[in-house]
């Protein structure tokens, strides 16, 4: 249609807005999944920020890194060994008196180094061999933790805990020679193996805990094939170990693995190992028979696992020119002390004292003797060196446990007793070199006619 002339077009009118649709509400159902996803992605981060160490020593080339992450993969399989057989048959056999159960006990505790020593030594000896140990160690216990999974109602689950057993030993005289082989340099000795026993505390805590819900979910059977897993890691993690060098050290040693110059470290820490397992057992025997209340068991052992760490830390920064002989007096002699006050003062606080000061002193020791044992085991002699040392503080462990188990021991009383052991033989470790020795036999005279 034409418009009519001299009329302007008239703009037509803009059209309305539709008014903002209202902004519809989350449902709950979407408000839990956002939840859930910001939960999850803050522990993705922290898992992350807690591997960073772990994730640097795997792609370190330093070798005492790699070997780190064997030793914790190791301890964290035994961790959680230790927790499927806590539920098993192995403990709830009824085997009678609480005597032979404690008999028992601990001459298992005995008998897997005194299968493994025999055949580690020529092994162990040969230097060569360490790597090769360590992979069939882990391997084996891989292995065995697979068999016994689906048997842990059954009596062929002595046989594997056995096995599981001495391969764990084995593992552990062998980190002597690899810890040896692998460190930077031996003066550093004492600063390794406390690195060593702070990453197997570590390992040993975070591995529990899953081992503790696989135990509620699964059961034994399921912990037991968790704990093949982490053989299993070991096992992969053993691959990338280099080939470990054979450090010649010059020395003499006994006819038995003896070397003279660690018999005043060797017997403070044969004390000091005694005494931790005398603690232990009165802790377990000596509380009860006491009437003392139930929770103060979980506190002291809690107290002395808390000091071992504290050891752990603490030796690296001890300075190097303190001998190794004079940290193993010290730790007695300050063990000896605290339990002289605990017994006087009898608190839970002071007795908490005491048992992390014990703890930490028990693992001054081992560290000063282990690094001294390394340092001075000459080459081509240390598997009869680290076999020998290992089967005495085993027995000295499993004769200071035998005292409280088997005596009828007062809580208090038995925390004197071990106050007294701590400063005697202290003290007759000091003045060993000081007793009257026996005047050499006078050669016989030659005979003149």
């Amino acid at each position: 249609m034409r418009r009519p002339p001299g009329r302007a077009s008239r703009p037509s009118a803009p059209e309305p807005t539709p008014p903002p649709a209202p902004h519809a509400r989350p449902s709950a159902g979407h408000r839990a999944l956002d939840r859930a996803a910001d939960v999850l992605l803050w522990l993705g981060r922290l898992v992350e920020r807690a591997t960073r160490p772990l994730q640097r020593m795997y792609r370190s080339g330093d070798p005492l890194d790699r070997y780190s992450l064997v030793h914790m993969a190791s301890v964290a399989g035994d961790a959680i060994v230790a927790v499927a057989l806590a539920n098993s048959v192995f403990f709830s056999l009824p085997v009678g008196q609480a005597r032979l159960k404690v008999a028992l006990y601990l001459g298992l505790t005995m008998a897997p180094i005194a299968v493994a020593g025999p055949l580690l030594v020529p092994l162990l000896d040969r230097g060569r061999s360490r790597r090769a140990i360590s992979f069939a160690a882990a391997a084996g216990r891989a292995a065995a933790a697979v068999y016994a999974a689906p048997r842990v109602n059954t009596l062929v689950l002595f046989p594997a805990a056995f096995a599981l057993l001495v391969l764990s030993k084995v593992h552990g005289i062998t980190k002597n020679g690899l810890t040896v082989a692998y460190a930077p340099s031996e003066e550093g000795l004492l600063r390794v193996n406390a690195r060593m026993g702070r990453l197997a505390a570590v390992a040993a805590v975070a591995a529990a805990g899953p081992g503790v819900v696989m135990l509620k979910v699964a059961g034994s059977t399921g912990v037991l094939y968790l704990a093949a897993v982490a053989y299993a890691v070991t096992v992969v993690l053993n691959l990338r170990l280099p080939q470990p060098p054979v450090k010649r050290v010059e020395g003499e040693v006994g006819p038995r693995g003896r070397i003279a110059r660690l018999a005043t470290a060797a017997a403070g820490t044969a004390v000091l190992r005694g005494a931790s397992g005398f603690l232990l057992f009165l802790l377990a025997f000596a509380l009860r028979r006491s009437h003392q209340p139930t929770y103060w068991f979980g506190v002291l052992a809690a107290a002395a696992t808390a000091g071992s760490f504290v050891g752990d830390v603490v030796a690296p920064r001890v300075p190097s020119r303190v001998h190794g002989n004079t940290l193993v007096l010290g730790a007695l002699f300050t063990a000896g002390v605290a339990g002289l006050l605990a017994f006087g003062a009898f608190d839970l606080l002071v007795l908490a004292i005491f048992s992390a000061l014990a703890g930490a002193g028990t693992e001054f020791g081992r560290l000063a003797f282990q690094s001294l044992m390394q340092r001075s085991a000459p080459g081509g002699m240390q598997g009869k060196v680290f076999v020998r040392y290992e089967v005495l503080f085993q027995l000295a462990w499993v004769a200071g446990a035998f005292i409280p188990a088997i005596l009828p021991l007062r809580f208090r009383v038995g925390i004197l007793v071990l106050a007294v052991l701590y400063i005697v033989f202290g003290l007759s470790i000091v003045a060993w070199p000081y007793r009257p020795r026996r005047p050499a036999k006078p050669e016989a005279e030659a005979d003149t006619s």
